[in-house]
């Protein structure tokens, strides 16, 4: 075969345009290239100055690419050629991609090899779509990628790479084994639960899959075996095809420590054992982990039917306030990592990274998910957006923190697609530093570099003030000497001369009462976790009450009344978190309960209304009627139908959230004593428009319409 070198240009010119210290690689690629593709009679169209410039920029920020196009020139002939390399793809382009590619497949070994010939040629274009700067032409799909499109791309080839694998394993495993039913002769089929950023499709570009295998039901193949012995060989066979490196690479790494028990669990379980795992033995960090979970393959049908027993274990119905200290503890432990391993340098894991940004979003899921059905969702960008528009996060905190998890995104993307490699460490050689810069738009290190600090310190400064441990108030109690009445051993004595000394009448009550809680059924009954808030909490409540202004009469009686809602929220230590993670919530608490009794009593039989009331936005501003009817009917559109009981009780929790929010306002006398009695007259109209209209559809489903 003769050697064709006429249609390649000389590159000096296009290498102009990159900084000296990387122009020696690239030319060095490009001869290489040339004498590769000329003796393959590889010929390219026209070689215009804007595509050189291109794959010189490309080819300068990542090694991977280069290579890639060194080894297969016919690689990058077919992205031109087809013009893939200048437009989007959608996931269903994707999917059919893959389809078409496995669509020939025969045995094990040549979807492995297609699976990863697929990988090659995908990885090649969305890190070349990610590093250039394209043409400037976005409604015609030919700019060049942003941060949510390479993720989306990575996170659609990792799904249609898993399911068209299962797809061919899973009827030649069926041959072999026998077809997996349930106990009623229905075929049963494997899903494939995506975590972490794979479920948000938010993949980075050289990243672990974390996926967990589960199946419908126990029972048996058509041939004797356990529906467990198929899909767990089903799943094995599934992270061989994806994750073993072979000579034509790998195509995802799998990770597999997120299912039940970890790694000394079942490979495979059925969703009656996944559920009773998450109720018996489920944990704080796996619901964080739970969060973005997706069925990213497999049998699509029965999803809800998944999500059905998920969703309960990951969003609670209450709000709950124990995430912020689940997620602060875990912060810890990667803090201690890092530091252990000399991690500073970690745009993921480091101080201000990656893994703030996505804490800060998800604590208020965790926290207000179960009530807040618009956060249940996965893209942590569209959850910080929802919690800036409803003020749980102010509006400038969102925007900062959007553009930094942009910034950070982009240079963990362009860290990995240097050499296709997982890592997160900012580059101490010069070259590499040079190359990072290039990448994210800069012409110097030294001007990345303060960009880079700039963000990742805006993002741990908001982080710190989120996840602010209430260990300050703990100092203010323990000056006084209150603390030591709870957490240590005081005798009689020194316990009345403490109270006294504080401002507390009626001494001798007030120890009684607390010496009763501590040596009580409801304390002893606390789990690990319940105790220690409890121990948090109770000193910071004995200083809030003589720290009220004005000062109330009897603050023996407001310690009463408020140690009476203690002991009735004790055993949902949730609302305990609540009230000494927000010093605010509690000081709020207690001067409702100073000023009337009533509403003291009110909150210790239903203490569901906490959850609300302690809300600052809205506790002294009783809602005008639309507001009200809106509200309820936000509530009644996220029950089902034919749920005429939950439908009651969320009435009635909305009359007792009502009432007692005007209560607080009358009492607190922030509104004026004749809208009061109109606040409650709206309240009750709204409430039996309401039922009538429950009354109407509940009789006219049973009985038709009259």
């Amino acid at each position: 075969m003769t050697e064709n070198t006429n249609n390649f240009p000389d590159i000096t010119p296009s290498l102009a345009a990159l900084p000296a210290l990387l122009r020696d690689t690239v030319q060095r690629y490009w001869l290489d290239f040339v004498t590769t593709a000329a003796a393959a009679d590889i010929r390219f169209p026209a070689w215009d100055d804007g595509l050189l410039t291109e794959l010189c920029r490309v080819w300068a920020c990542s090694d991977f690419v280069a290579q890639r196009c060194l080894r297969q020139p016919a690689l990058l002939l077919d992205l031109l050629h087809s013009g893939d390399l200048r437009r989007r793809y959608g996931a269903q382009e994707m999917r059919q991609h893959v389809h078409a590619v496995l669509s020939d497949v025969v045995d094990r070994e040549s979807l492995a090899r297609q699976l990863r010939q697929v990988r090659q040629r995908e990885m090649v274009r969305i890190a070349w779509r990610d590093l250039s700067l394209g043409p400037e032409n976005p409604d015609d799909g030919t700019a060049a990628a942003d941060l949510n499109e390479t993720m989306a791309d990575v996170s659609a080839l990792a799904d249609a790479c898993i399911q068209g694998a299962l797809d061919w394993l899973h009827p030649a495993l069926v041959t072999e084994l026998g077809e997996p039913r349930s106990e009623s002769g229905e075929p049963q089929q494997m899903l494939v639960l995506g975590m972490g950023k794979l479920g948000a499709g938010e993949l980075n570009f050289s990243s672990d899959v974390d996926l967990i295998f589960v199946f419908p039901e126990a029972g048996e193949t058509s041939k004797g075996k356990s529906n467990e012995e198929f899909f767990t060989r089903l799943g094995q066979q599934l992270i061989r095809a994806l994750d073993d490196n072979t000579v034509d690479g790998f195509v995802f790494r799998v990770d597999m420590r997120l299912r039940p028990f970890g790694q000394s669990g079942a490979l495979a379980c059925s969703f009656a054992a996944l559920e009773n795992y998450y109720q018996l033995h489920g944990r704080e960090w796996e619901r964080y982990a739970l969060i973005k979970a997706r069925v990213v393959a497999g049998d699509a049908a029965s999803s809800e039917a998944l999500f059905d027993i998920l969703r309960p274990f990951v969003y609670r119905r209450y709000l709950d306030y124990g995430a912020f200290e689940a997620l602060r503890d875990m912060k810890k432990m990667v803090e201690s990592e890092v530091k252990r391993k000399g991690m500073a340098n970690h745009v993921k894991l480091g101080a201000g990274g990656i893994r703030e940004v996505e804490f800060i979003g998800q604590a208020f899921q965790l926290v207000r998910g179960g009530r807040e059905p618009a956060l249940q969702r996965r893209e942590i960008q569209a959850i910080l957006a929802w919690l800036g528009e409803h003020d749980y996060l102010p509006g400038y905190v969102v925007a900062q923190l959007l553009v930094a998890y942009e910034f950070l995104r982009n240079t963990e993307h362009h860290l990995q697609e240097y050499q296709d490699q997982q890592t997160h460490r900012l580059p101490d050689d010069e070259a590499g530093q040079q190359r990072l810069a290039l990448a994210m738009g800069f012409d110097h290190w030294d001007e990345f570099l303060p960009a880079l600090r700039g963000h990742m310190t805006r993002v741990h400064s908001h982080f710190e003030q989120v996840f602010e441990s209430p260990q300050t108030a703990h100092a203010e109690a323990d000056s006084s000497g209150l603390s030591a009445l709870w957490l240590g051993h005081p005798d009689e004595a020194e316990a009345l001369a403490s109270l006294q000394q504080a401002g507390y009448d009626e001494a001798a009550a007030c120890w009684s009462r607390l010496l009763a809680l501590k040596t009580g059924r409801s304390y002893a009954s606390l789990s690990h976790t319940g105790r220690t808030r409890m121990d948090r909490l109770l000193p910071l409540l004995l200083g809030a009450v003589v720290k009220l202004e004005p000062r109330p009469p009897s603050p023996h009686a407001v310690l009463q009344r408020l140690l009476t809602l203690v002991e009735a929220v004790t055993r949902r230590s949730a609302y305990l978190a609540l009230l000494s993670e927000h010093p605010m919530a509690l000081s709020q608490l207690v001067r409702l309960c100073a000023a009337s009794p009533w509403i003291a009593q009110q909150l210790a039989q239903h203490p569901l209304l906490l959850d609300e009331l302690l809300d600052p936005r809205s506790l002294y501003r009783p809602p005008a009627r639309a507001e009200l009817e809106a509200d309820l009917r936000r509530r009644l559109q996220a029950i089902e139908e034919e749920d005429l009981e939950q439908a009651m009780d969320s009435l009635r929790q909305f009359k007792q959230t009502s009432v007692l929010r005007v209560a607080a306002a009358d009492v607190m006398e922030a509104v004026p004593l004749m809208q009061v009695s109109d606040h409650l007259t709206a309240i009750a109209e709204v409430v039996l428009q309401a039922t009538l209209q429950l009354a109407w559809s509940h009789l006219v489903a049973r009985h038709g319409q009259p």
